[in-house]
């Protein structure tokens, strides 16, 4: 019976794991408390390839409860009342230790189920999850557990996993097929850190290949097509990579942000780059460069309008020119500290000279005494706008870009 490589190569030992080494290390903390035997409920949050079923595996051989394995994304109700049906049973004399793979897929019902067993110890919960555990878990399930988080393998890693995996084949198929050493570099790059993609990649090279043959980079080339990406339209990986490139942009790194548009732009997602420029526009650069919004709406617009692959252009520009302008977040500071007055209650009535001329309606007029800043020299005249219970309050500061520092220049003349 045919079994796929990645699963038949799956280590037996912590020691066998690769990468994860901040967990899994001398002294990391998963491998202390596996070799405690005291297991709690756990969580294991990371990408997929990183090793979490190989670990949960691992640790249900180390104790003494049976294991039972469920998949969220096609379990239901019924199953986790079989398990339960088996707790103090000669079928699970110890326990059971329940390895609960996508546990995002369970509902809150469905997760609630679990509470009352995961919390006398009849169940040992390890459950693995591709999205924030923080978003997905129910609270209670997640009060009674340690999430761990496994991390994208590094390439080196990945490469010992891959030649490893050449000589499980070789061996396998009583071959001599020969993967030299840049090869397997390339395919340990190319998986974006999922171990699973490089042991994929490598047996469909190995099938390909011929007969005491030898794989080349080309061939490798071909296989591994686009494998590096790791994006999720709906998950972790698509806010993270929307989050660096607004960061980038922020941070004035324009390379970082070419490289987060082309990560964006290669997974076919325009629209959130799109969104995530345009935002940067109103709120990193602000007034330090005012035309920056008309500049970058007219890049976004452009690339809506062509579409990819030509969107890659102005979107381009308008990064880099939003890396490289001087920065301000003067307007964001500010419409924040007015919306926190208001929400929490702080509002007052809208003074009389102010308000709507016409509110009072006919027989109730009164003089609104409302000084039209235009009728007086240079276009303004000293005159209370916030309501009394506010007067004086400061929400804008000058940001010290030149543009907003010649603003304040002005208005201090004038208003002194």
């Amino acid at each position: 019976m045919y079994k796929p490589l990645a699963d038949e190569i799956r280590p037996k030992s912590l020691d066998d794991v690769v990468g994860q080494q901040h967990i899994l290390g001398p002294n990391g903390m998963l491998r202390r408390i596996v070799e405690s035997g005291k297991i709690p409920n756990m969580i294991f949050y990371g990408p997929s390839g990183t090793g979490k079923t190989t670990v949960a595996r691992i640790i249900a051989e180390k104790t003494n409860r049976t294991l039972r394995k469920l998949n969220a994304t096609t379990a239901g109700i019924a199953d986790i009342k079989q398990i339960i049906s088996e707790l103090d049973t000669l079928l699970t004399p110890g326990g059971v230790l329940l390895y609960l793979d996508e546990i995002q897929y369970f509902n809150k019902k469905q997760q609630q189920s679990l509470l009352e067993f995961i919390e006398d110890g009849r169940i040992t919960l390890i459950a693995s999850t591709t999205e924030n555990p923080f978003f997905c878990v129910f609270g209670a399930v997640l009060s009674r557990s340690t999430v761990f988080e496994f991390k994208p393998v590094s390439a080196a890693d990945a490469k010992i996993a891959a030649a490893r995996a050449v000589a499980l084949l070789n061996e396998r198929e009583g071959e001599s097929v020969r993967f030299d050493d840049e090869v397997l570099g390339y395919i340990a790059a190319s998986c974006g850190g999922d171990v699973r993609k490089a042991m994929n990649a490598l047996e469909l090279l190995f099938s390909a290949a011929p007969a005491q043959g030898e794989i080349t980079l080309d061939d490798a080339k071909a296989i591994t097509q686009r494998s590096a990406m790791r994006y999720d339209r709906d998950g972790d990986e698509h806010f993270d990579c929307l989050s660096a490139l607004m960061k980038s942009l922020r941070g004035s790194d324009p390379d970082a942000a070419m490289h987060y548009l082309a990560r964006l732009l290669e997974a076919g997602d325009l629209i959130g780059a799109c969104r995530r420029i345009l935002c940067s526009a109103s709120e990193d650069i602000g007034l330090a460069y005012p035309q920056a919004v008309p500049v970058v709406k007219a890049c976004v617009d452009s690339a809506l309008q062509l579409g990819l692959p030509e969107a890659r252009l102005p979107l381009a520009e308008a990064c880099i020119f939003l890396a490289t302008l001087p920065k301000s977040n003067s307007a964001c500071m500010a419409i924040d500290a007015a919306l926190a007055d208001v929400r929490a209650g702080h509002v007052g009535s809208i003074p009389r000279e102010l308000q709507n001329v016409h509110a009072d309606g006919a027989g109730f007029e009164r003089e609104q005494g409302y000084l039209y800043p235009h009728d007086f020299a240079l276009h303004w005249v000293k005159q209370q706008y916030l309501p009394d219970e506010l007067a004086g309050r400061r929400y804008y500061e000058y940001g010290d870009n030149k543009t907003e520092q010649a603003a304040k220049r002005y208005w201090e003349e004038i208003k002194t």
